[in-house]
């Protein structure tokens, strides 16, 4: 029996919520939805299409229960660069050695081991450091041949079979996306993906690259992982949809003191631009194992929601720890909190950038101003494409935001933005109209009762993407 009661989260601040072995059934996805989760995503470096088939049908009936667009993300690998394998499986590195990395397939012992990459071969330079085991391990290149790199060992310790390099110094010459991705992301379009999550990209030309292949069909979201993307952050935000402040990978090739900093930067600079922001990777880490976060844990949450962020992640908490329905209610309730916090409405309003210079702008503007003199209990926002909704939401204003749509894509895009409570409904064709339908919405969402105000944005002429340019303030009950 379909579930009637309107669902609706006390928080703008959206969590997403990794999907795996821990939440593998339609039980644990609705507590996890429950307890808190706007948007799913799934893993394509873990498991076949089969099974990513079955969580797309899980989720989507999911949905239909509880009548919410629910959001969902789909992670492509990326290029994976990993050392060969060992003789015996596993050596023990010694700071101060030497080791070769080198083109023969040969298994390694601890003089040398195979890098089945010629790329890095090719694109390395003396002085160069070479990162292994999420840079557990660190080698300098002392020098150079045409098919092998002879380093020394700056850093030691065990180093196994496969285990991933990383090469901070340097612009790697290959896509960042592999046979396997291209793959990935045209059966995650065609199951009805809402966000293509890009990994290690570093040039601007990589996001060009997957967005011809999306073309339309799911929003990009760059995982900012590289410290080469963030030499080209203006240029590959211009482009993204959305992005994400990727720190696990970004942590390995950044020094530690610097993660924070370019986390910072990457919200700031998409809160400027009005594109949805995700802070992600060991946000309650200890939850993988544990009831209960960490104190350092909480703050790290926190400190996202005073940033303005848009969305936070959960990775393996959610997607392979014994705790993933504690780990979504607990983020919810650290958001909750946070918001609930006069500090924290004024750094939202003191991080809050001069509003853009077009009428779309201008209008967004008007309607956070408006709804914040006038007590409003509700921004009504009217989008075919999203576009209005996600200009009100770059204002991140007092009031709710509600996000009314004719198309079901844009409402599930929604799920990931800040503060918007999206809802599917019939297209409309006149300002009265949209008033109306905005009254009539807001009632029946929980948000207004009759006598109280709420502020409508629109385009016109309705149904044309990027118009917004249209300002309303209505009383429920008058019209």
């Amino acid at each position: 029996m379909a579930i009637q009661p309107k669902l609706r989260r006390r928080r703008r601040t959206k969590i997403i919520a990794t999907l795996g072995p821990a939440s593998g059934t339609i039980e644990v996805l609705t507590r996890l939805f429950q307890a808190g989760a706007d948007v799913f995503r799934l893993n394509f470096s873990h498991g076949d299409h089969a099974s990513h088939a079955a969580r797309f049908a899980m989720i989507r009936e999911l949905e239909a229960k509880f009548d919410r667009p629910i959001g969902i993300l789909c992670d492509v690998q990326g290029p994976k660069l990993r050392v060969g394998r060992f003789a015996g499986g596993r050596v023990h590195l010694q700071t101060g050695q030497s080791l070769r990395l080198d083109l023969n397939p040969t298994p390694g012992n601890t003089q040398r081991v195979n890098l089945p990459h010629p790329e890095i071969i090719e694109a390395a330079s003396i002085g160069a450091t070479l990162l292994l085991d999420d840079g557990k391990l660190r080698l300098r290149v002392v020098r150079k041949h045409a098919d092998a790199l002879e380093t020394e060992v700056v850093v030691g310790g065990p180093l196994s079979d496969n285990k991933g390099v990383n090469v901070p110094d340097v612009v790697l010459p290959i896509p960042a996306l592999t046979e396997k991705d291209r793959a990935d992301l045209e059966f995650a379009c065609q199951h009805g993906a809402n966000y293509i999550g890009l990994s290690f990209v570093q040039r601007p030309e990589d996001v060009a690259e997957a967005k011809a292949l999306i073309a339309g069909r799911a929003w990009t979201m760059v995982k900012l992982e590289k410290p080469q993307a963030l030499d080209n952050l203006d240029e590959i935000m211009a482009l993204t949809d959305t992005v994400m402040v990727a720190r696990g990978d970004l942590g390995v090739e950044l020094p530690p003191e610097e993660v924070p900093l370019a986390q910072k930067r990457i919200v700031r600079l998409a809160r400027q631009l009005g594109k949805p922001v995700v802070v992600a990777t060991q946000m309650l880490e200890s939850m993988i194992s544990a009831p209960a976060p960490t104190r350092a844990e909480a703050s790290d949450v926190a400190t996202a929601v005073f940033d303005g962020a848009d969305a936070v992640m959960l990775s393996g908490e959610t997607a392979a720890g014994q705790y993933p329905y504690e780990a979504v209610n607990i983020m919810d309730r650290i958001i909750a909190r946070v918001e609930q916090d006069a500090g924290w409405r004024a750094m939202i309003d003191a991080s809050r950038g001069e509003p853009r210079a077009t009428a779309a702008g201008a209008i967004a503007a008007a309607a956070r101003q408006v709804g914040h003199t006038i007590g409003a209990k509700a921004i009504v926002a009217f989008t075919a494409s999203g576009s209005t909704a996600l200009h009100v939401a770059r204002e991140r204003p007092d009031s709710p935001i509600i996000g009314l749509t004719p198309q079901i894509d844009t409402a599930r895009r929604m799920a990931v933005v800040w503060g918007v409570h999206a809802v599917v409904t019939p297209d409309v064709h006149s300002m009265g109209e949209a008033v109306s339908r905005a009254e009539r919405v807001s009632k029946t969402e929980g948000f207004a009762a009759n006598g109280e105000d709420i502020v409508v944005t629109a385009g016109v002429p309705f149904g044309r993407a990027g118009t917004t340019n249209a300002l309303r303030v209505a009383t429920i009950g008058r019209s």
